[in-house]
């Protein structure tokens, strides 16, 4: 009988673990060569079937609906994320795992664990169901390693969520947002709180100046007379994006109210025209890190069940047609 890798050892971890869709085909090869001498010598010895088994569970908990709020509000805990990290090193029991979190000053009792802290993560298949020791799940090496630079998530986001915060991060990724651009996403009831909640953190920001009133130079060609006075040099500073008053006044080296007085000449003259900039939020170098890390998360959710779902249909397939196989062979 072949076996297959045991993904679970220790030094195996989610970034040398080849892709869900390899690890799928790599286990119908396996089954295609193994030659049991029974069926319970496969059921109760095979790896690659117990693998596979371990499979059908892990799809059958990422197609619930909202899965995805599910997983993340499950991860916005930090003792959650601790254990996940200590079952991702070694085979764990409960006895141990009370041990490893004591040294890490949280005490709690074997049921406060089972309950609180390790049934939530098998829940969303992360941590086989497997009772003593623990260990991850395929999914589970893959998160695991995702998250080992975000522990904090628990500060950084709130639980128990809509998951609104990770919703409009998602959006920011591809660009900065308006208030009512996102509250398109977000409901408007609880568009304010969720952007003051992430601005707090750090993940998102607005422009440093309030002028949301800003100068643009048409397409006309300049026809200043005096290439060195102050109207031309006002003009010059003005770049394609736009500017503020105020900045345009410190590029220039004049007073706000004169740099308003070259402005309404330069309108005149049909260069110049003005366009109010609605305020926007955009994520900051911290906002931009776990974006994309809650992008990956999803898109692997996705991965493993859109692979996951055509692997079943395939197995069930092909176990159909073997047992037809063997009923008429029977009959005959």
């Amino acid at each position: 009988m072949i076996e297959t890798p045991n993904y679970r050892e220790a030094s195996v971890t989610a970034e040398n673990l080849a892709t869900i869709d390899q690890i799928l085909g790599n286990l119908e090869e396996k089954c295609k060569k193994c030659k049991p001498l029974t069926a319970l010598t496969c059921v109760s010895e095979c790896k690659t079937w117990k693998l596979k088994n371990e499979i059908r569970k892990m799809h059958e908990k990422i197609s619930r609906p909202n899965y995805i709020e599910f997983l993340l509000n499950t991860l916005k805990n930090r003792r959650r994320l601790e254990l996940l990290g200590m079952i991702s090193k070694e085979h764990c029991s409960m006895l141990k795992l009370q041990q490893k979190m004591s040294s890490l000053g949280y005490r709690h009792s074997q049921q406060t664990i089972s309950e609180e802290y390790i049934q939530p993560l098998v829940d969303v298949g992360l941590v086989h169901d497997a009772h003593n020791p623990f260990h991850l799940t395929l999914l589970g090496c893959k998160v695991n390693e995702l998250l080992k630079d975000f522990r904090d998530l628990e500060d950084t986001l709130p639980p128990h969520s809509d998951c609104y915060e990770e919703k409009a991060l998602d959006s920011m990724l591809r660009g900065p947002k308006t208030y009512e651009e996102l509250r398109e996403i977000i409901p408007r009831k609880t568009a304010a709180r969720v952007l003051s909640r992430l601005q707090r953190a750090g993940l998102v920001e607005t422009r440093k100046d309030k002028n949301y009133v800003f100068f643009f130079k048409t397409k006309r060609c300049s026809s200043l007379e005096d290439p060195l006075s102050t109207e031309n040099r006002v003009y010059q500073n003005i770049p394609e994006e736009g500017i503020c008053a105020k900045r345009l006044a410190n590029l220039s080296g004049i007073s706000l109210r004169r740099s308003y007085k070259y402005v309404r000449k330069l309108k005149g003259k049909k260069l110049v025209f003005k366009r109010k900039k609605p305020l926007a939020y955009s994520l900051t170098d911290r906002g931009r890190k776990l974006a994309l890390m809650l992008k990956t998360l999803r898109d692997l959710t996705v991965v493993a069940k859109a692979t996951s779902d055509r692997f079943l249909k395939e197995r069930d397939g092909a176990d159909s047609d073997s047992l037809e196989t063997q009923t008429a062979t029977g009959l005959s």
